[in-house]
């Protein structure tokens, strides 16, 4: 007779038999069904062809986003950005050791390399300055002294999930930067991190809009009434998509999004692919003006540059109506741009970069006498300090960007921004994953990212000679061109 320990293994043994041989059955009529499926549907050659195995195919395409970047993509091989610009600004948002040994593993041949023109006799650490605030919209009942020169560019509340904007917006408080609220409105939680607050007024004027979709100058002078609303910025047009309106899927558009943008509940928010009031330079002034008149605060617009013939008429108007009556501030974004949703033609191929649009509309400017006037604001693709210090060579004011605190944030480039299911809880509104991002902790690593960036730029500065970044000009860079040969950037994109 066997004991009751013995005759209970030998029950478990049986049991658990019984269960696999059940999952191993229920398997092979699962794979029975799944290939006369696939052997007789019409829609994908691959899986007609090859039956069931062929699946393995559309699974091993989508998780080859996954994995690439961690098993097969070399440090400087990726795109939109690759293994050594995030691991930097890992490292910056962490605080930890920024230091590398043997080399670096850039390649300097590659046309588009910037070079810094070090001089000989470098600026000494007590000689450095801190960079002061810098004045927007000096003709505005209250004008804007911003701190820094790098901010946090446009992502709206909806693109990004609740913990996300309020890890930013504290984190912006605590690095003294302004962030824009991209084209989704202010949400309160924009307000409740503390910071500057920059609110973009995109074509679907969310936010500040009538029952109707007109621009409300009711809503407009609530909006200003906001002592952290510091600017407000017309979006014409962004990198990613120059000529189409924002895209936010119905998924997103949460009861609290549809509430504060206006819009319905659960349905796709897109946008118009311009203001239907904005259709001339005279109309853009007109809103520029009228914007100001109403709030009293800076205004301005983001353009993607491509055509530039209508530059002149835009200047010679401007100086026709008096330059108190120019927009305070241009937001330049880039083909370099990011978003959540585009289409691939608008993401891939129109517009111009930034290394050539930002030095036509400076030199612009600087023709017709306006240079003074307008502050420029560079956006696109700026996430380490090469980027933005080359920015601020080729002349700009500020510096914004977006991508790069989203990875100080913890974004894994998942590319998953469009489909709610993003694994880092940034830009989802899944609860479960929201779960992992923890505003407080990430606050700081923004505040970190923004902090070690701005030195590290700095840094360059000094070691080209000037006191403080905003000093840097073109003369202290050089970019490769074809063949592997560098030019100094005063040579290739000469101020007149």
């Amino acid at each position: 007779m066997l004991d009751p320990i013995s005759s209970f293994a030998i029950n478990f043994v049986a049991i658990l038999g019984g269960i696999l041989l059940f999952i191993f059955v229920a398997g092979l009529l699962a794979c029975v069904v799944i290939y006369q499926i696939d052997k007789h549907q019409t829609t994908q050659t691959i899986r007609r062809n090859y039956p069931l195995f062929g699946r393995f195919r559309y699974v091993f395409e989508h998780l080859g986003e996954f994995f690439r970047q961690y098993f097969f993509a070399q440090d400087r091989e990726e795109m939109p950005f690759n293994r050594a610009q995030r691991s930097w600004v890992y490292r910056a948002a962490k605080n930890v050791e920024d230091t590398i040994a043997f080399g670096s593993t850039r390649d300097l041949r590659i046309p588009g390399t910037y070079y810094f023109l070090n001089c000989p006799f470098p600026t000494l650490t007590e000689d450095a300055v801190t960079t002061r605030p810098l004045r927007i919209g000096p003709h505005c009942a209250t004008p804007y002294d911003a701190k820094s020169f790098f901010n946090i560019s446009g992502m709206s509340f909806g693109a990004l999930s609740k913990p996300a904007v309020l890890a930013l917006a504290n984190g912006a408080r605590e690095a003294g930067c302004w962030m824009n609220t991209g084209e989704g409105g202010i949400s309160p939680y924009h307000l409740e991190g503390g910071c500057d607050i920059v609110c973009q007024i995109g074509t679907a004027k969310y936010g500040v809009r009538d029952l109707e979709g007109r621009l409300s100058d009711e809503k407009l002078r609530e909006k200003a009434a906001i002592e952290q609303v510091r600017m407000f910025e017309i979006k014409l047009s962004q990198g990613a998509k120059p000529g189409k309106g924002g895209m936010l899927p119905g998924e997103k558009v949460s009861a609290e999004i549809a509430a504060i943008r206006g819009i319905p509940e659960g349905e796709p928010s897109i946008s118009p692919n311009r203001h239907p009031d904005i259709a001339s330079i005279d109309d853009l002034l007109d809103m520029v003006n009228h914007i100001r008149d109403v709030t009293g605060k800076p205004v301005g617009f983001k353009l993607v540059l491509g055509s530039t013939t209508w530059l002149d008429e835009f200047c010679e108007a401007v100086i026709a109506r008096g330059i108190e009556q120019a927009p305070d501030f241009i937001t330049i974004d880039s083909s370099d741009g990011g978003t959540g949703a585009a289409p691939m033609p608008l993401m891939d191929s129109v517009g111009l970069p930034l290394k050539e649009s930002l030095p036509l509309l400076v030199n612009k400017l600087v023709m017709h006498g306006l240079r003074e006037r307008i502050r420029i604001v560079a956006s696109g693709k700026c996430i380490n300090p090469t980027d933005v210090g080359a920015a601020l060579c080729l002349g700009a004011d500020f510096v914004v960007g977006a991508r790069g605190f989203m990875f100080a944030l913890g974004c894994i480039q998942a590319l998953q921004c469009n489909k709610n299911s993003c694994p880092t809880g940034i830009t989802t509104h899944n609860k479960d994953l929201q779960r992992g991002l923890v505003p407080t902790d990430k606050a700081v690593r923004v505040r970190n990212y923004h902090d070690n960036l701005v030195h590290q730029v700095a840094m360059i500065a000094h070691s080209c000679g000037v006191s403080e970044p905003r000093e840097l000009k073109r003369e202290h860079a050089a970019v490769v061109l074809e063949g592997g040969r560098s030019v100094p950037l005063n040579i290739l994109y000469p101020e007149h």
